[in-house]
């Protein structure tokens, strides 16, 4: 069985090349963290949704006209990684980019799955290409199921992503609510959390920092996301100062990644949109974090009162010690 489908962009074929290929290009329709070797024989592994992981290797690569990669999920049973085949074709047109797909090697029941799958990011991918605003939130990444300390780092980087999108250079002296950080300066610590983190799981992630605040981010965290995945959250992490529980990297990881978006949404006027089910399971984790002591030490500010009708959210950063009026 196969899913064939061919879709209209209103743009040129270079530019729909970029949006099947590059990591940038993908995070707008398709995934929320992205790895891409593209060379035949190289690899690829997309975080499609929080928890669900494609992977696969490029067999042909003809820029601007054709891209042909294996497709599996890890851990996907009877889909695993190399399993079946997606070719691409695009073909120029007078008003844009024909783009035609087709996933080869389905059962009859993995088709329809993937039938679903791809008119939902196909639909995406027009309207990246044909809306003033782009594609948006993707709906399927707002709330994971199940919900673990993984797939919550994976929604909170999607969350974290849509803010740093809009983040520019006029940014960067804005005052966040950290009180000693200002936008450029919680960029920066934010990324060295993610390096210190994604060392200690055995990556080797690479810093660029002259990078637009979204790229820079997605590029440091896919790897240290994809490290943990692989880990997981039993046993012990040597973080260089100290060995921590696993599941306390994990739970530090998922503060820094949604916490921190509220803070430069705060500093840049923007709104957050956060499901309830991973802010209430960031906060159960921030409350496994934060001790009286950790607050003593000054990480984190006494705990900031919040109104009967706070939203989810609102709770988790003022837990934070961060008062939700600013």
């Amino acid at each position: 069985m196969s899913f064939d489908k061919t879709i209209h962009l209103p743009v040129t074929v270079d530019e729909a090349f970029a949006l099947i290929t590059q990591p940038e290009r993908l995070r707008r329709w398709q995934t929320v963290a992205a790895r891409v070797d593209l060379r035949v024989g190289g690899e690829y592994r997309w975080t499609v949704t929080p928890g669900h992981n494609a992977a696969g290797t490029f067999e042909e690569i003809e820029p601007g006209k054709r891209v042909v990669f294996t497709w599996g999920w890890e851990g996907g049973g009877d889909l695993p990684p190399g399993a079946s085949t997606v070719t691409i074709t695009l073909e120029p047109k007078a008003d844009g980019t024909s783009l035609r797909l087709v996933h080869d090697g389905l059962t009859e029941e993995q088709a329809a799955a993937h039938a679903m799958g791809w008119n939902h990011y196909l639909e995406r991918l027009v309207a990246e290409t044909s809306s003033a605003n782009g594609a948006g939130g993707d709906e399927w990444a707002w709330a994971p199921d199940p919900v673990n300390h993984l797939t919550s780092a994976d929604a909170s980087l999607a969350v974290l992503l849509g803010v740093l999108r809009n983040i520019t250079a006029d940014d960067a002296t804005k005052a966040t609510p950290c009180e000693d950080f200002n936008v450029a300066e919680l960029l920066d610590h934010l990324a060295g959390s993610l390096v210190s983190v994604g060392r200690a799981l055995g990556a080797e992630p690479v810093d660029p920092k002259e990078a637009m605040p979204e790229v820079r981010i997605a590029e440091l965290a896919q790897p240290t996301l994809e490290a943990f995945a692989r880990r997981g959250v039993e046993g012990a992490v040597d973080m260089g100062f100290a060995e921590l529980p696993a599941t306390t990297v994990a739970g530090i990881l998922n503060l820094e990644l949604l916490v921190h978006a509220w803070d430069f949404a705060k500093a840049t006027d923007q709104q957050v949109a956060v499901s309830d089910v991973v802010s209430d399971y960031v906060t159960e984790l921030a409350r496994q974090t934060i001790s009286e002591q950790v607050r003593a030490n000054g990480s984190f500010a006494p705990e900031q009162p919040t109104a009967e009708t706070a939203g989810s959210l609102e709770r988790l950063v003022a837990f934070t010690g961060r008062s939700i009026t600013l």
